[in-house]
């Protein structure tokens, strides 16, 4: 827990400091726009009816999902029966999915 407060008030600083560099005249506006996207892709835990409702939404089977994300087919039949839960990279992209849809990363 201590390392997710840690890595909150470090964004928060550096976001300070873009923010001051932004405010003197050193970083454009649309690298300010940019820095701000960057500081807000935090990946939250997706629960087993979301990551079936995001694979239906795309209109794919479980093999071509779990193709797309580059992981098998019972790992993604484990996430939506909650037998597993996704992390590293596969929640990274399964966030980006529910953002952007599945177009994203093909």
């Amino acid at each position: 827990m201590a390392t997710t407060k840690r890595k909150s008030r470090i964004i928060e600083e550096m976001h300070e400091t873009v923010r001051g560099l932004h405010e003197a005249g050193l970083i454009s506006k649309r690298r300010m726009r940019e820095f701000d996207a960057l500081c807000h892709l935090g990946v939250e835990e997706m629960p087993p009816q979301k990551i079936k409702s995001l694979r239906e939404k795309a209109h794919v089977s479980q093999a071509v999902f779990a193709a797309v994300l580059n992981t098998s087919l019972s790992t993604v039949q484990k996430w939506e029966i909650g037998a597993k839960k996704p992390s590293g990279p596969s929640l990274k992209l399964l966030n980006l999915i529910e953002r952007k849809g599945l177009e994203a990363v093909l």
